[in-house]
């Protein structure tokens, strides 16, 4: 029996890469996964298909976490499969490469929407949400701490978002409930790779003390140790789960 046994999980944008990782691993521990997905249907359904092919249970459902409008009925239904929602993950986030001088008001306005605004509400719904004991996990990057050219917004928007969960952290910890961030390093996934040149990619390899970039799975299993009961002493911290690109 996993440790996850009996629990239902949230995890928004899990239907690529590091998000896709988490849904498998929190569902081969036990729990029942609910995941949002923006536009990909199709990649979506292979991840519910390959955790039921694993024997696990994962519920694919398209939200827009820029649309306040879609939070309680999320929420609602994420908790449906068990009656209680356990564990949120809050993943989805925009990411684009846009220098200062480049960026207009609409670009900041999507971003922020996106990235701060619908995590905001949806960590304030997950308060309300959360059985005492439960788990919030909020994903960050290295870049908050690491910023370079052209990620002003999105570094910026990951910044407000940790500073969310470790007020959350504070608020909530009376009943129970953890809140931590997991800050990905150079990570091989499909938007890491559209936003890096392969020469960069290759640098970032060679300034991490692992000496390579990390994968999906090993950022789920960061977070799969958040979400079980062996964390239960750990909130209000932002874990860097980077290989040692910062230390």
């Amino acid at each position: 029996m996993g440790v996850l046994e009996g629990k239902a999980a949230l995890v928004t944008g899990g239907s690529r890469g590091i998000g896709a990782a988490i849904v498998r691993r929190l569902a081969a521990d036990g729990a029942v996964v609910t995941f949002t997905y923006a536009s990909s249907e199709a990649a979506a359904a292979d991840v519910v298909a390959e955790v039921k092919a694993a024997g696990g249970e994962a519920i694919a459902i398209q939200a827009d976490q820029a649309d306040l409008s879609a939070v309680d009925e999320l929420f609602d239904r994420a908790a449906e499969p068990t009656g209680t929602l356990d564990i949120f993950v809050c993943n989805a986030a925009q990411a684009s490469v846009q220098l200062i001088a480049d960026v207009i008001e609409d670009d900041f306005d999507t971003t922020f929407a996106v990235n701060v605004k619908g995590p905001y509400f949806a960590l304030q719904r997950a308060g309300r949400s959360l059985p005492d004991g439960g788990r919030i996990i909020a994903i960050s990057t290295v870049n908050t701490a690491l910023p370079g050219p052209g990620i002003s917004l999105y570094a910026a928007g990951k910044g407000a978002l940790e500073q969310f969960v470790k007020v959350a952290a504070r608020e909530y910890g009376s009943r129970g409930i953890t809140a931590n961030t997991v800050s990905p390093g150079a990570t091989s996934t499909d938007m890491f790779h559209g936003a890096n040149p392969p020469e960069a990619e290759a640098k970032l390899a060679g300034i991490t003390a692992l000496g390579r970039l990390g994968q999906p799975a090993e950022i789920a299993d960061v977070v799969a140790f958040l979400a079980g009961p062996d964390s239960r002493w750990l909130t209000g911290q932002n874990i860097q789960a980077s290989g040692g690109l910062l230390i």
